[in-house]
């Protein structure tokens, strides 16, 4: 087994002494200082994944920029790593510490990906991570399932809601219930319902009666308005390219009443 890049006494090798500087990073509370421990961190250790990061989102001028961090990031994180971390903690990343930055990197770059068009490279990177870390507690398949839906993929879309087939956020039962509408499911009214019953702001966003509000804090409230506009940005498109979607969505939920939570 390996020792592990961050094990040991902290700060004993290069890389851990670079991630200690971005934990500091993520705890400054101005920009300039945040930038400024980030390049330190790199001059400590230039495999050190979370200051790309941190510099993609920060400091990047251009969209480009932006696309060079990320990919600096990834591969940092996958040198850092080494054959040796990689054959070690498959199927386990995120579990690990040491693993935390290249997931980071490398999530960052699969999202620029498919907002630069380069949709196949960005599906390829989120299963691959789903490969790497089946527990996903990233949420990478949130928005595989997102891309897989524009992508009109419906094998490799069943094939992911099958391995998460006991997922009840919200965006999984939205997107459950559009695919089996989509196929004339006649299981597709009741996903529907429990899909307004975790998220009832959803169809008001779909059919524009209510506005797109955004989190507050970089954090997404269950149940929230903030939830349903991350799902709609992500999935309307989808919606709006079903015919008669959003109407029947609409239809079912409209008597609906929200579980009564229990004090």
């Amino acid at each position: 087994m390996m020792a592990g890049l961050f094990g040991g006494q902290r700060g004993s090798d290069p890389t851990a002494a670079a991630q200690d500087i971005m934990y500091e990073a993520w705890e400054a509370t101005s920009r300039s200082k945040r930038i400024a421990l980030a390049r330190k961190a790199l001059k400590v250790s230039p495999l050190c994944a979370d200051a790309y990061v941190l510099l993609a989102e920060e400091e990047a001028g251009s969209v480009e920029e932006v696309l060079v961090y990320y990919q600096k990031g990834v591969a940092a994180g996958e040198e850092a790593l080494g054959p040796d971390g990689f054959e070690e903690y498959a199927g386990h990343f995120w579990g690990f510490l040491e693993t935390r930055p290249y997931m980071r990197a490398r999530a960052g770059l699969a999202a620029l990906l498919w907002r630069l068009g380069q949709h196949q490279e960005a599906i390829d990177h989120c299963q691959a991570m789903l490969e790497l870390n089946p527990n996903d507690n990233q949420g990478i398949r949130y928005a595989l399932a997102g891309h897989l839906l524009a992508r009109d993929d419906i094998k490799a879309l069943r094939k992911l809601l099958k391995q998460y087939e006991d997922d009840c956020a919200a965006a999984w039962l939205y997107t459950r219930a559009l695919l089996a509408f989509r196929e004339s499911d006649p299981g597709a009214g009741k996903l529907a319902e429990e899909a307004w019953l975790a998220n009832s702001h959803v169809p008001g966003v779909l059919f524009g009666k209510q506005p797109l509000v955004a989190s507050i804090n970089g954090y997404i409230t269950l149940g929230g308005e903030d939830e349903a506009a991350d799902y709609v940005e992500e999935n309307g498109q989808a919606w709006q390219a079903t015919p008669g979607a959003i109407a029947w969505l609409a239809a079912v939920t409209r008597k609906l009443k929200p579980r009564r939570r229990r004090n």
